[in-house]
């Protein structure tokens, strides 16, 4: 099965410290990436209520359906490979089965044929290794508003967690709450009437 065990920090920034960031690690030089994730949930939010979420993410010219769900060391992640014409008809709600994402579903009590297109949000992504980690600075825009966000993914919570923190420090960056991307996307998502 597709699946990995997401082990990643997170911290919202100022334009000052991502800037500052950027220049002081040498992000310039480093390949700019955009990806575009498509949120799908049930009218009544049965995902978020499981504390999971659902994304088909768009990088280049690929296509991948995400299923993300708890876990004790991070995030479960649950992926399929989708085509043009699969993502077409996620998007107009006509949800395509993916055999990886379809069972783990099942297992949460999801029925697929609940599942609706919810909005997008857009990342400009720039990533570098960074003592044994990878560092991820990220701007994202959705609706009427755009964020700065500084990622540390790694292959264990307590050297992440270490160099994460010790990061932040040297900068003089407060360690802030930070919610993953789609919250932040449904928060700011207008209510419709």
């Amino acid at each position: 099965m597709a699946q990995e065990i997401e082990i990643e920090f997170k911290n919202l920034l100022t334009e000052e410290e991502y800037v500052k960031l950027y220049n002081d690690l040498s992000f310039e030089s480093l390949e700019l990436i955009e990806q575009t994730n498509y949120y799908f949930e049930t009218h009544d939010f049965k995902l978020k209520q499981l504390g999971a979420a659902l994304r088909i993410r768009r990088k280049k010219d690929s296509w991948t359906l995400t299923l993300k769900q708890p876990h004790p060391e991070g995030l479960l992640e649950t992926h399929d490979t989708l085509t043009q014409e699969d993502v077409n008809q996620w998007m107009i709600n006509r949800p395509i089965s993916a055999p990886y994402v379809d069972q783990q579903l099942r297992e949460l009590g999801v029925p697929l044929q609940e599942l609706g297109y919810m909005g997008s949000l857009m990342t400009r992504r720039k990533e570098r290794e960074y003592k044994n980690t990878t560092l991820v600075l990220d701007h994202s825009f959705y609706f009427e508003r755009s964020d700065y966000e500084l990622e540390l993914e790694a292959a264990s919570k307590e050297t992440g967690q270490q160099v994460f923190r010790e990061l932040l420090k040297s900068y003089h960056i407060p360690e802030r709450k930070t919610d993953n991307k789609i919250k932040r996307f449904y928060n700011a998502k207008p209510q419709s009437d």
